[in-house]
């Protein structure tokens, strides 16, 4: 047995770990679905099973021993529940609006339903923060541009991704109030491979989940699986350990910076002037809210681990 030390500047640390690994989802789901001509719904629910899988088997090897209380296991179907939700509201949002819409709602709103659920948490530089992360979104992701869609479908798309924001805000505010003997890793291995399993009769609906089996489809598979999922998904949980839930839905505005400077870099996708302005602002966010983590509960101070 070892006893990992986790302090309130390393939990922040995870949190952004987790936000920059986030920002190659997009790119992972983009290449998967065009390589295999999966649907949404069906790369959203491999996204959950194989990332979920893959540290489930890390941990059968590791003999990790499984969660034996009722309450370990009501958190992790909370948990898996709130993932599928949170995949398919947003996968929804994007089929009625576009990826700009959704993320924009998606992300924008989660700080704020946060701030509703616990305004006694609210202080000055939170709300500074808040504002400028949401400013610096709306410049980032833009909005959207004439000829798109309808009123009626935005209206449909910003419901659904107000939906994706209160499962994502949900699972947040679950994840700052650890169970006992249930750790991270187990949480989101566990919990994802339900939420997986949650989604599969919705693809199937949808185009299925068979595809051609070839190195490149298999590669991103495993890539979209391991690195925006199960790393990312075990350092946000990690970290919101010691971090404040608010403080971890807005380092996930890291992800559509991340997403936006790896669509430069690798897609040819120009930030423009309004775009780079986006950074800058999140970044000043990002930077404000870092320095105000939560204090750790006592006895919280440490993760035992095996």
């Amino acid at each position: 047995m070892s006893i990992v030390r986790t302090t309130p500047s390393s939990g922040v640390s995870f949190l952004v770990a987790a936000g920059i690994l986030w920002g190659t989802g997009g790119l992972f789901g983009r290449m998967l679905g065009d390589a295999t001509g999966l649907s949404a719904a069906a790369v959203a629910t491999y996204r959950l099973a194989v990332g979920g899988l893959l540290l489930v088997a890390y941990l059968l090897v590791k003999g990790a021993p499984l969660p034996r209380s009722r309450t370990a296991w009501a958190r992790i179907a909370a948990v898996g529940a709130l993932a599928a939700l949170f995949q398919v509201a947003y996968f929804t949002a994007v089929s009625f609006t576009s990826v700009s819409v959704a993320t924009l709602v998606t992300i924008g709103s989660s700080p704020v339903l946060v701030l509703i659920a616990r305004p006694r948490s609210a202080d000055r530089r939170g709300l500074v923060a808040v504002g400028l992360a949401l400013c610096g979104l709306v410049l980032l992701v833009g909005v959207p541009a004439d000829g798109g869609p309808s009123a009626g479908a935005v209206v449909a798309g910003a419901a659904f991704a107000l939906v994706a924001a209160a499962g994502f805000t949900v699972m947040s505010l679950l994840g700052a109030r650890p169970v006992p003997s249930l750790d991270a890793m187990t949480t989101t291995g566990i919990g994802f491979t339900v939420g997986g399993a949650l989604l599969a009769p919705l693809a199937v609906t949808t185009s299925g989940l068979a595809f051609a089996p070839t190195p490149t489809a298999f590669g991103l598979l495993l890539a979209f699986g391991l690195v925006p999922t199960a790393v990312a998904y075990t350092c946000y949980f990690r970290g919101l350990r010691t971090a404040a839930a608010g403080v971890g839905v807005l380092m996930a505005l890291l992800e559509p910076v991340t997403s936006a400077v790896l669509s430069a870099v690798l897609l040819g996708d120009r930030l423009g002037a309004s775009g780079i302005a986006g950074g800058l602002l999140l970044c000043g966010a990002l930077v404000l809210t870092a320095g105000v983590p939560r204090r750790a509960a006592p006895g919280q101070r440490g993760e035992r681990t095996s």
